[in-house]
């Protein structure tokens, strides 16, 4: 089944199936799985919840019927949360780069919609948190509890989406003080256009920076094979 652009049926198999080994896999995995429903939508945050929310739902479904028993459910959901973390992270980076560009062109963060943009990204780590509370009301017992340790986790070391939204907003504030100083602004109708699309914008920077990171790991691929046939060489020699 297809929601919010997930297939949760996908999801669950690989954690039901999934062994002690495949942790990585599983970590990347969801990921993709993540960045690519986010890509499909608009970037906001109620967008995001929704996503987050029914990853993790899938996640706990799967995990709940994985053979390996409740020794390592906590493993594999662990392997969910970094998943979404890392998939969230990108997307905070896509929120810093768009609102970037706005005060780049002479945008204030005064602004309504920038305002709520910023503080959307401060609220992208307990986006996340939310996410595994859901996760673990109706769970049993067991699974109820494997969520509340890796939630306790999670909140005690930090996550890469809380490190990046903290650095993100630091270095927006600068910037737009840097504006002020410099005199650089928009009257509100002049940048009224950029502000309105401003979900939108944020939506294409994704794309494109997950666009950039295939092509580069295409790019390192194809060195790799090139330089396999010089090496063979260089051994008979």
């Amino acid at each position: 089944m297809i929601k919010h652009g997930i297939d949760q049926d996908a999801l669950i198999t690989q954690f039901s199936e999934a062994t002690a080994k495949q942790g990585e896999a599983l970590r990347k995995a969801v990921t993709e799985a993540t960045l690519k429903a986010l890509q499909g939508r608009e970037l906001t945050l109620a967008h995001i919840k929704q996503v987050l929310q029914t990853v993790a739902k899938a996640a706990s479904t799967g995990a709940a019927n994985n053979p390996l028993g409740a020794v390592d459910t906590e493993a594999l959901l662990g392997k969910a949360v970094a998943g979404m973390d890392g998939a969230l992270e990108k997307a905070v980076q896509a929120n810093r780069r768009a609102l970037q560009q706005m005060l780049d062109q002479g945008a204030s963060l005064r602004e309504t919609q920038l305002k709520k943009a910023l503080a959307d990204t401060e609220k992208m780590e307990d986006a996340l948190f939310s996410s595994l509370r859901k996760a673990a009301e109706g769970a049993d017992t067991q699974l109820e509890r494997s969520w509340g340790e890796v939630l306790k986790a999670a909140q005690s070391k930090g996550t890469f989406t809380g490190a990046q939204a903290t650095a993100s907003v630091e270095q927006l504030m600068d910037g737009a003080r840097q504006n002020l100083r410099d005199g650089r602004a928009l009257g509100l109708r002049a940048s009224q256009a950029m502000l309105d699309s401003y979900a939108t914008l944020v939506s294409g920077v994704l794309i494109g920076m997950s666009d950039a990171l295939q092509r580069g790991a295409a790019s390192a691929t194809e060195a790799v094979a090139a330089k396999a046939p010089a090496a063979a060489r260089s051994r008979k020699k």
